[in-house]
């Protein structure tokens, strides 16, 4: 799925945006082509917007959860605690200066905050585990981010090297100490995926890859 300027535009019609900031999505393409990030690529954001289309008839409110994933891991360092909060905020400022109503704005900007979900280590003691996702669209969005942890063993295993690859100021040591923990925090809870459509399709292959990965660094 390519980045399309058109769709952009649907997405801010949809929300009854007033002015449409001409920058702000190459700000964003800019954002997640850092040369740092690995996985937390542009490749990932169509990944999701892929699989949120598919999902689509699902949401409450499409173009709310769209925008929200464009602006995910619009801010992404590994090296601090708090990207969810800048991308937040980065949305949230968007939503308003669009001239959208001021609730959507809040909307959005707590559907990229439930995101703070994974990827954490020794790096970032800070980063909290979502206290689980509460309305429908919130559960749809994270599902859709967490869709990487269910995919065929060989893309799994790549993704795990990418993570690695983005905490490389990390020693190995942390890095092993923090990422089973991650990797525990997912398999001890009851479901990774709250919508049925997403477990049905991804919870045990998911179960899988998770175990396969802590078992490589407590063996």
């Amino acid at each position: 799925m390519s980045i399309r300027l058109d769709e952009w535009k649907r997405i801010w019609s949809e929300l009854g945006a007033r002015t449409l900031n001409g920058g702000l999505m190459n700000q964003l393409v800019a954002a997640y082509s850092e040369p740092h990030r690995k996985y937390h690529t542009l490749a990932h954001l169509r990944d999701c917007l892929a699989h949120f289309d598919a999902a689509r008839p699902l949401a409450r409110r499409p173009a709310e959860v769209e925008l929200a994933l464009w602006f995910h891991d619009a801010v992404y360092d590994p090296r601090r605690a708090d990207n969810e909060e800048r991308s937040a905020a980065w949305a949230h400022a968007s939503v308003l200066a669009s001239g959208c109503a001021a609730d959507i704005a809040d909307r959005v900007r707590n559907l990229v905050l439930a995101t703070q979900h994974h990827e954490a280590s020794e790096a970032c003691p800070g980063r909290r585990e979502a206290t689980g996702p509460g309305d429908p669209d919130t559960r749809l969005l994270v599902d859709v981010d967490l869709t990487i942890l269910g995919t065929p063993y060989s893309r799994f295993d790549e993704y795990e090297g990418q993570v690695r690859e983005e905490y490389a100021h990390v020693d190995d040591a942390a890095w092993r100490e923090g990422r089973a923990r991650v990797l525990r925090a997912f398999l001890d809870r009851p479901r990774i995926y709250q919508l049925d459509v997403f477990h049905d399709v991804y919870e045990k292959r998911a179960r899988e890859n998770l175990q396969r990965a802590l078992d490589a660094f407590t063996a």
